[in-house]
């Protein structure tokens, strides 16, 4: 499994009149936790895209468990648990990291686009060779 942790500090924008993080926040929070976990496996968005690749989402969901507040500080823990056949797909966990308490968890699924035809394709080759020696580590140990 290919997991990485970021950390977030809501900002007084982020909440809404309630004073709680606003529920649509959590999917940027997704995002944040996203391309730093690609990041961590040399695969920047930036570089993807330069390949002439996009990552759309295909579908996204969270279950809310407990409301942020405004300067709490948040760990985005995005997961890559097996290897995309052909749909990428990421779960969340968001986290007061203060307590550990867990505030929502969901996931997004995505697929590969090609940037000049708009069409969906496989995932292309440099992401499974950036990603399989992750998935295969936790699959040995087991």
């Amino acid at each position: 499994m290919l997991l990485h942790k970021t950390y977030i500090r809501v900002r007084y924008a982020d909440t809404d009149k309630m004073q709680f993080v606003y529920n649509g926040k959590y999917l940027e929070y997704f995002e944040v936790g996203r391309t730093e976990l690609l990041r961590a496996i040399g695969l920047p968005y930036s570089s993807i895209e330069a390949l002439g690749f996009q990552l759309p989402v295909l579908e996204s969901f969270i279950r809310y468990k407990s409301p942020g507040r405004y300067d709490d500080l948040l760990e985005v823990e995005a997961a890559v648990k097996e290897m995309p056949r052909p749909k990428i797909h990421i779960d969340y966990v968001v986290r007061r990291s203060q307590t550990g308490e867990v505030l929502a968890e969901g996931y997004t699924e995505h697929v590969f686009m090609k940037e000049d035809t708009k069409k969906a394709v496989r995932p292309p080759q440099f992401y499974i060779d950036a990603l399989q020696p992750h998935i295969t580590e936790v699959e040995e140990k087991q």
